[in-house]
This record gives structure tokens, sequence and C-alpha cells, in this order.
């Protein structure tokens, strides 16, 4: 039997400082299955030294396959994922911010359920579970949840954390969406599209969280709020 792939696609925009850290931590990952890994970095044309800090970072560690792609103009983190999707080659694809916000050991969690037979796509949840979490933003928090609730009710599903980055496909599925959102609004457009891909198992599985604040650089705002709104609208009744 031929060794199965999982491509990791990071996107990156002025993480010069932390991407070590999180190839470090995706590095250290013992996949379930014996299964292999295939990490994909995708530059949205970072201001910072970011990628000399990849460039490092390759050189430095020759054994952690890492395919290294940058957009010549700064397009968004949809884009990069847009990017890094496409040039996938492994079986399944996961998202995995440039950040530390979430732990890499826990891949593993939601490779399980698609491993077992049960899933062709797997969210991993903030909001569920009794792993770690970061108490920040109560109004972030809520806007989650309503974003989620407004997804769920169009695409008529039940998750509890439509906008986790931890979202894990089988990349043939992947593959055959077209998606369009350039910038934040991935998370409704790629859920309104997987929800009506015929057949498909959608699983949920809890995972930690460690969020940062803004002042540690993280970059969503009330404005991509509103735009997910539009696109959960445009994705879902708009076809």
């Amino acid at each position: 039997m031929n060794q199965q792939t999982l491509s990791i696609v990071i996107p990156a925009y002025n993480e010069g400082k932390t991407i070590h850290l999180i190839l470090d931590k995706v590095k250290a990952v013992q996949l379930i299955g014996g299964i292999a890994k295939e990490v994909i970095i995708v530059n949205d044309y970072s201001k910072d030294n970011t990628e000399e800090a990849i460039m490092a970072y390759q050189q430095a560690n020759p054994d952690l396959p890492i395919n290294y792609y940058k957009h010549e103009k700064n397009q968004g983190k949809g884009a990069a994922l847009h990017t890094g999707i496409a040039k996938a080659t492994g079986d399944y694809v996961i998202i995995q911010d440039a950040d530390l916000e979430y732990d890499p050991q826990e891949y593993n969690l939601l490779l399980k359920p698609i491993l077992d037979g049960f899933a062709d796509v797997v969210y991993g949840s903030r909001l569920i579970g009794g792993r770690p979490h970061r108490i920040l933003f109560f109004w972030h928090t809520i806007g989650n949840k309503f974003l989620t609730f407004l997804s769920n009710f169009f695409a008529d599903l039940n998750l509890t954390d439509m906008e986790t980055c931890y979202k894990l496909f089988k990349r043939e599925i992947i593959q055959s969406i077209p998606l369009k959102e350039k910038r934040f609004g991935f998370e409704p457009e790629v859920t309104a599209k997987i929800a009506r891909v015929k057949d498909i198992r959608i699983y949920e599985v809890g995972i930690s969280y460690y969020g940062r604040t803004y002042a540690e650089g993280k970059k969503i705002n009330w404005k991509d709020g509103f735009r997910a709104i539009y696109c959960i609208f445009r994705y879902n009744l708009f076809r």
C-alpha cells in the first residue's frame, strides 16, 4: 500500500518572528497511520522577513518537506489558501495558520474520523470538548457564534465553530470546489459549498485554542465579520 500524505497549507503574512515556531510544531507531530507530511507555505507578500525566515528554516531542516510559494502582491488569506490548496498533492489537506493559536499535535484528532472511514471533511471546533482555551474577547465570541448560527441556518448544518482555522478535507473534494473569496470570507464560502456536495460526510472534533490579542498580531476585525455575513448570504442563497 502506498504511503498516504497530509498536505498542510500555511498562509503567511508578516509572520517572520513566529513562522519557525509553528514549523517546529508541525515537524514534531507524528501522524497516525504512518501518514507523511507535505508542508505548503504561501507568503502573501509579507513586508517583514517572513521569506528569509522560511528560507533559513528550509536550509536548517531538510528532512521536513516544505514547498514555498509567494504572491507578488498582497491578496489576502483566502487567496493564499487558494494557491496552497491548488498546489497540494497529498491525500488530505488541512489549513494551518502561521501563528501559534492552533496546535499541530491535534492533527490526529481530525484525521481519525477520516481514517476510520466515517468522514470526508472534519472541522476542529474551539467551542466543544475539554481542551485548553485562552479566554479572550466576549464580543468576538458572540460574533463567531452568530456567524456559525447563520451559516448553519442556510447550509442546514449543526456546526459549533464555522470560523475555525482547522478544517481537514479529502484533497479531491476541496480541489473540486471553485473558491472565490480572497480574504477572510474563505470560511463561510467553503462551508456553504462543502455542504452542497452530494453525500458529503462532515464531522467535528473538539480542539484547543491559544488565541492572540491584537497587540500580539491578531488580524481579523469587525469588518471581516460583516464580510462573513455577506458571504453566508451570497454563497448559500445566490449560488
